[in-house]
């Protein structure tokens, strides 16, 4: 197939151009600020300025794994030439967090006061894309995680675990997080690309999620080391020293189990994670979560 895919410089755009690249024709369109994934074909552009850069190609697949707002869809779509499937990457924050859990597909979306305008831009481009695209499918993942993820999630656990540091647990620990690896996500877009289904919005994710206790120990565990806790009270903000916020959700994710039963284990996962951020470690964008740590709780 020939795939145009947004990005294709940093985790998850760059694993899904690497990913199809195996066996595919793949175009990715950036900057050109970042190094370039292997084995791709770069068009060199900002999407909000395209021109006819893009009229002259026909793709099988376009896999917007960067758009944010209904700017980035519109100007995206005004651009393209001819294809044949949009998939859009948008985000759980479009579920107002005062729903029932876990969330299902036909709830009605709307303000999430936890993600703000990160959810509700995703909600204008996924009716922007409904509106106007006609073979449009949106991927609705929780949280993402694996090889090449350059954020400050797993890859701060591992660093504690390296460092044989105690690890600071919100409140009891039991608040439940759900994830979703980054090579599933993969694998469920060539799903839809290939099979076409009619249903056309998805929840995507490990179908069991796991509490910030458990979740620090298989992350341990990956480096081979054994987590000693410490529980901080709700009264310090959890993000000052958790790469996480203070809210628990679960999706639904029985429709993407229909199309594809097996999701990968978190701690298969999770090792291929660390593997890659032992020799990418400059790659990952740090917060300042180990210092508050020393400064701030420690003492």
């Amino acid at each position: 197939m020939k795939i145009l895919i947004t990005g294709g410089t940093v985790f998850a755009s760059r694993f899904t151009a690497e990913y199809f690249s195996k066996n595919n024709e793949v175009y990715v369109l950036n900057r050109g600020t970042k190094p370039q994934s292997e084995n791709v074909y770069p068009i060199i552009a900002d999407r909000h300025n395209l021109g006819d850069i893009l009229k002259k190609y026909e793709f099988d697949a376009v896999l917007d794994i960067c758009g944010y707002n209904e700017t980035d869809v519109r100007d995206l779509l005004f651009g393209l030439g001819n294809f044949k499937t949009y998939i859009f990457i948008s985000s759980s924050a479009v579920y107002p967090e005062t729903l029932n859990s876990p969330f299902k597909e036909e709830y009605e979306i709307g303000e999430n006061k936890i993600w703000g305008d990160y959810g509700l831009n995703k909600i204008k481009a996924e009716r922007y894309l409904t509106e106007n695209c006609k073979n449009v499918y949106i991927i609705r993942p929780p949280y993402l995680y694996g090889k090449m993820n350059n954020l400050y999630r797993e890859a701060f656990v591992f660093e504690c675990a390296e460092q044989d540091r105690p690890f600071y647990v919100p409140n009891d620990g039991k608040m439940f997080l759900q994830f979703f690896d980054i090579e599933d996500m993969c694998r469920f877009m060539g799903i839809l690309i290939e099979r076409q289904p009619k249903q056309r919005i998805f929840n995507v994710g490990n179908p069991t999620s796991i509490n910030i206790v458990d979740w620090a120990k298989l992350c341990y565990k990956t480096v081979g080391k054994v987590p000693e806790y410490r529980f901080v009270e709700h009264d310090i903000d959890q993000r000052s020293y958790f790469p996480f916020y203070n809210y628990e959700y679960k999706l639904d994710v029985e429709k993407m189990l229909e199309l594809m039963p097996e999701v990968k284990q978190l701690a298969e996962g999770l090792s291929q994670s660390y593997e890659w951020f032992k020799i990418n470690r400059k790659e990952v964008r740090r917060k300042k979560l180990i210092e508050f740590i020393d400064n701030d709780l420690r003492g």
